[in-house]
């Protein structure tokens, strides 16, 4: 499985390139504001959550917005491409249909294109960060891997909604009340460190890689703190292992998935 893996990746790499970036053209092409809304979508919920938690909640956290900003940045890349995954085989019967790809190919497709636009947001947290005049350490440098670990994840988890996406209908409604938890679990728009007792915080950052990779990307980015190597390791790994099951689950069941669609 592994050299077909390896193979099926240099084969199809260019046609995920290329079909992310048509993605990304078609998704702007009736926009007035075209790629601006990239940076305006997750601007405008910043600062929606900094007014509701500042105005209202009265919170206190040095580089507030930015603190917002970082965790949507991450937060919209793991649920956009998660969500998409669950439908995608069906969304893309036309091709699927036609020719033969590996269908895990087709969620490489939402990672470039979400991970492209999370990339244009994370320019504008650097914008924010000059303009707020953060310190820097060589802790920032933390944030390659810790991009690299919610990719693995996000694969991982996409690869097992994409299986079961194609023969449970309902899949796509439970995953968004799923994630509309996760969402308020993983410390978005607070500090889950600030506002949680024990051992609720040891918790939270062990069983939800998602709050502990936002949580860690604003240690090293903002205030200059070491994040949880050794979690991020272990997720890291996690996230291998779950999304060798998956490669191997959709390579094994992918010609019935044109027969279910």
């Amino acid at each position: 499985m592994y050299k077909k893996f390896i193979h099926d990746i240099k084969k199809y790499f260019n046609y995920a390139f290329v079909s992310a970036k048509s993605e990304l053209k078609s998704e702007v092409a009736n926009s007035h504001l075209s790629w601006l809304w990239w940076i305006l979508d997750p601007l405008l919920f910043m600062l929606v959550y900094t007014f509701i938690s500042i105005i209202v909640f009265k919170q206190k956290i040095q580089y507030f917005p930015i603190f917002v900003f970082i965790g949507l940045s991450c937060w919209q890349f793991f649920e956009k491409t998660v969500k998409q995954s669950v439908k995608i085989v069906s969304k893309n019967s036309h091709i699927v249909k036609k020719v033969y790809i590996p269908k895990y190919t087709l969620i490489f497709v939402k990672l470039m294109a979400n991970g492209f636009k999370m990339l244009v947001s994370f320019s504008l947290v650097i914008i924010l960060m000059l303009i707020y005049r953060v310190q820097l350490s060589f802790h920032i440098f933390y944030i390659f891997p810790l991009l690299l670990t919610l990719i693995v994840i996000t694969f991982a988890v996409s690869s097992i909604m994409l299986h079961f996406g194609v023969y449970v209908e309902d899949l796509a409604n439970v995953v968004n009340v799923f994630l509309r938890l996760v969402f308020y679990m993983s410390g978005i728009f607070y500090s889950i460190k600030g506002k949680l007792p024990e051992p609720y915080i040891t918790v939270l950052l062990k069983c939800n890689p998602v709050a502990l990779i936002i949580d860690d990307m604003r240690e090293c980015m903002l205030y200059c703190n070491m994040p949880h190597r050794k979690l991020m390791l272990l997720w890291l790994v996690v996230g291998l292992v779950i999304s060798a099951v998956g490669i191997r689950t959709i390579y094994k069941n992918e010609n019935s998935y044109v027969k279910v669609i």
